[in-house]
This record gives structure tokens, sequence and C-alpha cells, in this order.
């Protein structure tokens, strides 16, 4: 499994999700199923919302993960990918009970004291299960 810690520049939340749009449009893109996993379920309504309108000449097909699980983007919390193989996109500040299903993680840091301090804590962890996360500038 590869894991990447996508290291933002700014402490903005906005900007954060807007990255997890953004990497979520990439891998769909690529054709790779996505499960984009919210801190809660307010944040999974503001990733639906913003799915519909961060890039005005993009149109990414997802769903809630209740509503459509093998959505080619889903949004969810701790639930099961509907997707076999497909990308994790993780905003919340913990690792996924279900992380071992997907092939591929990435986590979504930014600036903020508390996140990047859980972040840390989860980057330790995975080293610790045996995995080699890696860091990555944006």
């Amino acid at each position: 499994m590869r894991i990447e810690f996508y290291v933002l520049s700014s402490a903005t939340p906005a900007d954060r999700l807007r990255a997890a749009c953004q990497l979520a449009m990439k891998a769909w893109r690529a054709g790779v199923p996505v499960f984009l996993r919210g801190s809660d379920a307010a944040q999974c309504s503001e990733l639906d919302e913003l799915l519909w309108s961060f890039k005005a000449e993009a149109f990414v097909p997802h769903d809630l993960h209740q509503e459509d699980p093998t959505a080619p983007v889903a949004i969810g919390l701790d639930d099961e990918p509907g997707h076999a193989h497909a990308v994790l996109i993780n905003l919340s500040s913990t690792i996924s009970p279900q992380v071992e299903r997907f092939t591929r993680v990435i986590e979504i840091v930014n600036q903020q004291p508390e996140l990047l301090s859980a972040c840390r804590e989860n980057f330790v962890s995975y080293r610790q299960r045996g995995y080699d996360p890696k860091r990555v500038e944006l």
C-alpha cells in the first residue's frame, strides 16, 4: 500500500477541502475509484457541495456513501469502500479503520497546529504498522 502525506503551506480548512477535491478529480480521471473520508457528517456534506462547484468546467461523479457506495467518488466516514483497489483521501485526524482495504492512502495536512500534531501521530502509526509513508509538499 502506498501512503502519502500531502502537506499544504496554508492553515485554511477550505484549502484542504479544495486539495481533496482536486486529488479526487485527478484519480477519477485516471480511472481509479476514490473514497473521500470526512471528519464528520457536516464535512461530508461540504465535500459533496464542493465537488459540484470547485471547478466550473469539470464534473466529478460523486455521491455520499450511504446513497451510493459504488459511486466513482464516494464520500463517507468509517464506511467500508464500495470498490476494490480504491484510493482513500483521508480528511479525518485519525487513521481509517478500513485502511487495509485501500491500495493507496492520501492524508492531507495543513498548518493548523492540532491537525499537524494528529498527522504526525498518524505518520508514526503507519510506520509502526510496517508501512513507509512519504511526504509530498504541495
